[in-house]
Protein backbone atom coordinates (compact mmCIF):
# COMPACT_ATOMS: atom_id res chain seq x y z
CA UNK A 1 0.00 0.00 0.00
CA UNK A 2 2.83 1.89 0.83
CA UNK A 3 4.86 1.88 -2.65
CA UNK A 4 1.36 1.84 -4.31
CA UNK A 5 1.03 5.52 -2.71
CA UNK A 6 3.99 6.68 -3.55
CA UNK A 7 4.00 5.60 -7.08
CA UNK A 8 0.50 8.10 -7.17
CA UNK A 9 2.41 10.92 -5.70
CA UNK A 10 5.55 10.43 -8.14
CA UNK A 11 3.04 9.99 -11.06
CA UNK A 12 1.07 13.47 -10.18
CA UNK A 13 4.02 15.31 -9.91
CA UNK A 14 5.14 14.04 -13.14
CA UNK A 15 1.45 15.09 -14.30
CA UNK A 16 1.85 11.15 -15.95
CA UNK A 17 -2.12 10.25 -16.93
CA UNK A 18 -3.79 7.79 -14.68
CA UNK A 19 -4.95 6.00 -17.80
CA UNK A 20 -0.87 5.60 -18.98
CA UNK A 21 0.39 3.95 -15.73
CA UNK A 22 -2.51 1.79 -14.74
CA UNK A 23 -5.53 -0.48 -16.66
CA UNK A 24 -8.41 1.87 -15.88
CA UNK A 25 -10.13 2.51 -19.56
CA UNK A 26 -10.02 6.16 -20.78
CA UNK A 27 -13.18 6.63 -23.45
CA UNK A 28 -12.85 8.90 -26.04
CA UNK A 29 -15.81 9.82 -28.66
CA UNK A 30 -16.14 11.20 -31.31
CA UNK A 31 -19.41 12.50 -32.04
CA UNK A 32 -22.05 9.88 -31.37
CA UNK A 33 -20.11 8.10 -34.28
CA UNK A 34 -17.10 6.77 -33.25
CA UNK A 35 -16.18 5.73 -29.69
CA UNK A 36 -12.34 4.72 -28.70
CA UNK A 37 -12.15 2.55 -25.80
CA UNK A 38 -8.25 2.16 -24.22
CA UNK A 39 -7.50 -0.27 -21.85
CA UNK A 40 -10.03 -2.70 -22.69
CA UNK A 41 -9.94 -6.40 -21.31
CA UNK A 42 -12.56 -8.15 -23.64
CA UNK A 43 -15.19 -8.03 -25.42
CA UNK A 44 -18.24 -10.10 -23.65
CA UNK A 45 -21.16 -9.40 -26.25
CA UNK A 46 -21.33 -8.44 -29.76
CA UNK A 47 -24.38 -7.30 -31.72
CA UNK A 48 -25.15 -4.95 -34.40
CA UNK A 49 -27.48 -3.10 -31.62
CA UNK A 50 -25.55 -3.91 -28.20
CA UNK A 51 -21.77 -4.50 -27.38
CA UNK A 52 -20.65 -5.46 -24.02
CA UNK A 53 -17.02 -4.89 -23.04
CA UNK A 54 -15.04 -6.16 -20.02
CA UNK A 55 -12.49 -3.21 -18.29
CA UNK A 56 -10.75 -3.22 -15.12
CA UNK A 57 -13.23 -1.14 -13.03
CA UNK A 58 -16.37 -3.36 -14.60
CA UNK A 59 -18.71 -3.44 -17.63
CA UNK A 60 -19.24 -1.01 -20.26
CA UNK A 61 -22.67 -1.60 -22.29
CA UNK A 62 -22.74 0.26 -25.81
CA UNK A 63 -26.42 0.59 -27.17
CA UNK A 64 -26.63 1.78 -30.42
CA UNK A 65 -27.83 1.04 -34.52
CA UNK A 66 -25.00 -0.37 -37.24
CA UNK A 67 -22.50 -0.92 -34.09
CA UNK A 68 -19.27 -1.77 -36.09
CA UNK A 69 -16.22 -2.93 -33.87
CA UNK A 70 -13.76 -1.25 -36.57
CA UNK A 71 -10.25 -1.61 -35.00
CA UNK A 72 -9.18 -4.09 -32.46
CA UNK A 73 -5.54 -4.68 -30.62
CA UNK A 74 -4.43 -5.91 -27.38
CA UNK A 75 -5.58 -2.81 -25.28
CA UNK A 76 -7.55 -0.85 -27.27
CA UNK A 77 -10.86 -0.73 -29.41
CA UNK A 78 -12.89 1.60 -31.56
CA UNK A 79 -16.30 1.39 -32.28
CA UNK A 80 -18.32 3.25 -35.31
CA UNK A 81 -21.99 3.37 -35.72
CA UNK A 82 -24.84 5.32 -34.41
CA UNK A 83 -23.97 5.32 -30.46
CA UNK A 84 -27.49 6.17 -28.51
CA UNK A 85 -26.15 5.12 -24.98
CA UNK A 86 -22.90 4.39 -22.91
CA UNK A 87 -23.36 2.51 -19.04
CA UNK A 88 -20.94 1.00 -16.90
CA UNK A 89 -21.79 -2.03 -14.61
CA UNK A 90 -19.12 -0.66 -12.10
CA UNK A 91 -17.36 -3.94 -9.58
Amino acid sequence: MKIRNNLTKLNEYLEIPKEVISDIPKITMVGNEELIIENCKGILEYEEFFIKLNTSIGNLNINGFKLVLSKITEDNISIKGIIENIDFECR
